[in-house]
């Protein structure tokens, strides 16, 4: 039996605030103790299964996907002094964690309705996943990079491998991934994977205005839209993830970084 929004709403609030409002709008906030979302340990473990919450409830009929206060997710604020507790990296312990990080990217394209994503900030670690939303809102100080993989010695290989070269092209996406460029909302939306680029007061008003225009079309239409814009990145990510994760703990058993740059 699948959880209701009372359930799982709960289970989640410790770093997803959600609430939905009488048109079926879901709104989804990321934080942390009511700031700055921070990417970790429980979010990296149950933020797929949240995915596949919200996407399988059918009173949610548009979801607005965004974060708390002046950044979305940036690696600059992961603690990463817990390096040393993934050492030795064996395969049993990448194998556990494998499921986790496909689960990330194919419940979020499981989504069953339009997603929205407002992107409050700065977006420096999975930036790859709020782009692969319907519709892309970005505030104009936002910025998109990885500095997480490679230059820290990580195989690129957790699905950004994927959706990068799909959202701006291969050697773009290349040159994106081994610099970690920085890549400005400005720039997003020239190479086309943001749609807006608005001030920061207007971010989340614009996503409200745009959700309530999908809302006024039939369930069904929603849904079946939904399944068509998703039906080429789902086998761009069913062909390649499993993959380049495999690739990715190979290097990590290889080459396993005590502190990173971010």
């Amino acid at each position: 039996m699948r959880a209701t929004f009372d359930e799982y709403s709960k289970r989640y609030e410790s770093f997803a605030i959600l609430t939905r409002d009488a048109d079926g709008i879901l709104e989804v906030r990321l934080h942390k103790d009511g700031g700055p979302a921070v990417f970790d340990g429980p979010i990296h473990m149950m933020m797929g299964d949240l995915f596949e919450d919200i996407g399988s409830d059918a009173a949610n009929r548009i979801i607005i996907f965004t974060a708390t206060g002046d950044r979305f997710l940036m690696s600059s604020d992961m603690d990463m002094s817990i390096m040393e507790e993934f050492l030795p990296y064996t395969p049993a312990m990448h194998s556990h964690t494998m499921p986790e990080s496909m689960r990330l990217i194919e419940n979020y394209l499981k989504i069953e309705v339009p997603v929205i994503a407002a992107i409050n900030g700065p977006c420096t670690t999975h930036a790859e996943i709020p782009v692969l939303s319907d519709i892309v809102l970005a505030s104009d100080d936002a910025y998109f990079a990885d500095p997480f993989h490679f230059q820290n010695g990580i195989v690129p290989g957790d699905g950004v491998q994927v959706i990068w070269p799909i959202m701006i092209g291969l050697n773009r996406a290349r040159y994106f991934l081994l610099t970690a460029e920085k890549i400005s909302a400005e720039e997003g939306k020239r190479l086309g994977f943001v749609n807006e680029v608005l001030a920061g007061d207007a971010l989340m008003p614009r996503a409200y205005e745009l959700a309530r225009l999908l809302a006024k079309q039939p369930d069904v239409t929603l849904r079946g839209t939904r399944y068509l814009f998703t039906r080429v990145l789902k086998r761009a990510i069913a062909e390649d993830l499993p993959f380049g994760l495999a690739l990715e703990g190979l290097g990590n058993i290889n080459h396993w970084p005590l502190s990173l740059k971010s």
